[in-house]
């Protein structure tokens, strides 16, 4: 038997008494891949990405774990029920428009406390300021620096469209705005540098495609590291009591953590290691987030239907933004429909193989956004579900 046919072995067992479509953790892999991801900072903190995990339980699971410290947020409603919840160093990842929340947060001292916002423009500094509705905490701001890689003066540009700040000139004069605005304290830098952290290296039977991104990748570690430090240094004498300097993610940890301008890395999508992380020449990850969707139908020979299916990931459309047949081996779409909204079917041997009722198990493309879809998370350990928890979902939350 070969390990995944263990693993589907044993997920069929701990779910044998529950109806799919269903969810589950494996926390013998999250909390292995967790433990990946401190050896890879070596030493450095790991801020957790909540939009990656996006279930309470979870989040605090790894956070217990030594090597872990804050949470990194996607929205500022998030971030103000996290904080109510007794999170209390959380760091918002993405400028805010929610006028009600900045009130809330400029009203409340353990909010202002736990609670960082982004900003790149002193337009938001106005903003949060016309929001505040009388309230007088101060906010803690931090600054994104844009990390996209840029070639032939600017002609070519490789990476998210995120921060319009790209200069230490640039940075340290948001600083100087923001020193200069009462109520407002910079307490932070963050840059994600999701050309290198989010595109895996070794894309399957294209070699010379894998080149050339290791290539890319090369060149923007070292152009960045370069115009980071410069940043940091920039920022700090403006700002010398700057608490933190956030960068990378799951694909760049060990290289971002090499840094010494970097004080803390940012990773959350290792933990479940979805499907987009399987093709990284620097680390491989353990598939801890599955769902399984029931086999109803049996059309002929090679091929089952599954109830639903079509839970594609944010992104740029195409087959790498899909979910993945995983258990059993063996079975796939049908190009002509692809995974369905009501219904999927799939081919392959294997279907031979299954009854009506049977479970085929997926991964996701992505990491927290299979929970959009599901209220509940199965825990499973070994052949067991040990615990029922609630996703953001479930909890009657979705935040975007």
């Amino acid at each position: 038997m070969t390990a995944r046919a263990a693993d589907r072995a044993r997920y069929d067992r701990a779910t044998a008494h529950l109806d799919a479509p269903l969810a589950i953790v494996d926390l013998e892999a999250f909390d292995a891949n967790a433990d990946d991801v401190v050896r890879r900072a070596a030493g450095k903190p790991i801020r957790v990405a909540s939009k990656s995990v996006r279930c309470r339980t979870l989040l605090e699971r790894v956070l217990a774990r030594e090597g872990f410290a804050g949470i990194m947020s996607f929205t500022l409603g998030e971030s103000l029920w996290l904080a109510r919840s007794g999170f209390d160093d959380i760091l918002l990842a993405y400028p805010s428009a929610d006028r009600k929340a900045f009130a809330e947060l400029a009203s409340d001292p353990k909010l202002a406390a736990a609670v960082t916002v982004m900003v790149d423009d002193p337009a938001q500094l106005r903003f949060i300021d016309d929001a505040r509705g009388g309230g007088r905490e101060v906010v803690r701001v931090c600054l994104e620096l844009d990390t996209s890689l840029q070639l032939l003066r600017g002609r070519v540009r490789i990476g998210a469209r995120r921060s319009p700040l790209r200069s230490p000139d640039q940075l340290a004069e948001l600083a100087r705005a923001v020193a200069r605005r009462p109520g407002f304290r910079l307490v932070g830098i963050m840059a994600y540098e999701g050309h290198i952290a989010g595109v895996g290296d070794a894309v399957p039977g294209q070699p010379v495609r894998s080149r050339a991104i290791r290539l890319m990748q090369a060149t923007a570690r070292r152009q960045l590291v370069e115009r980071r430090a410069a940043v940091v240094r920039a920022v700090r004498a403006v700002a010398p009591d700057l608490e933190f300097v956030n960068g990378g993610g799951t694909g760049s940890v060990q290289t971002t953590a090499a840094e010494d301008a970097v004080t803390e890395i940012a990773a959350g999508s290792g933990l479940y290691a979805p499907r987009l992380f399987d093709n990284y020449t620097s680390f491989r990850g353990r598939p801890a987030a599955l769902f399984a969707l029931p086999v109803v139908r049996r059309p002929g020979v090679g091929v089952v239907t599954v109830l639903g299916g079509g839970y594609p990931a944010s992104g740029a459309a195409g087959a790498d933004r899909l979910p993945v047949p995983y258990l059993p081996e063996g079975l796939r779409y049908d190009a002509q429909e692809g995974p369905g909204e009501v219904q999927t079917p799939l081919l392959g041997a294997p279907a031979d193989d299954l009854l009506v009722g049977d479970k085929v198990w997926f991964r996701h493309a992505k990491a927290g956004e299979l929970c959009e879809r599901f209220e509940v998370l199965r825990l499973v350990a070994g052949d067991t579900v040990t615990a029922t928890v609630p996703t953001y979902r479930g909890e009657g939350h979705t935040f975007l």
